[in-house]
């Protein structure tokens, strides 16, 4: 396993359509294995493949519960529903944090690093740290949907995706 350099903004790939994965290989796993770790070692919940410097649509989340990490490739989101607000801060823009409006519940299909097809349906905190990795695949951040920017002191004790 290696931990890789985040990317931060304003790079390219940060706000480019990632394109599909095509090969489900030892490379594959690899790369898996390395956002985990890397996502881990800056204290992340979720990584995205741009956010190391690869235009693929690879992310995963892992929110600290009994689902554990969630390796999302290739994903799409089938339905949403409901709104939720709450803060977010992402790493490839440190120390910067807003107060965002997203679905509460998500259903998306995606497939595993075996190749292997599968649903997923998630509400209120995993829901927004989902959706919030699916928009780095498509080059959307979260800066474009922040209502209101947060001071450090608003953040205390809050879960931030």
């Amino acid at each position: 396993m290696a931990i890789q350099k985040i990317v931060t903004y304003p790079a390219e790939v940060l706000e480019k359509k990632c394109r599909p994965v095509v090969k489900f290989d030892r490379m594959l796993a690899k790369l898996l294995d390395d956002m985990y770790d890397t996502m881990i070692e800056y204290d992340g919940v979720g990584l995205a493949a741009p956010q190391i410097g690869i235009d693929q649509r690879i992310a995963i989340v892992d929110i600290d519960n009994e689902l554990g990490t969630i390796e999302m490739i290739n994903p799409h989101i089938i339905k949403t529903s409901g709104e939720q607000s709450g803060p977010e801060g992402c790493l490839s823009f440190p120390d910067l944090f807003g107060e965002v409006t997203r679905p509460n519940y998500v259903m998306i299909e995606a497939y595993n690093r075996k190749g292997k097809k599968y649903t997923l349906e998630a509400e209120e905190f995993l829901a927004r740290a989902i959706l919030h990795e699916l928009d780095h695949l498509d080059g959307i951040l979260f800066t474009t949907k922040v209502t209101r920017y947060l001071e450090e002191d608003e953040l205390k004790g809050v879960e931030i995706e």
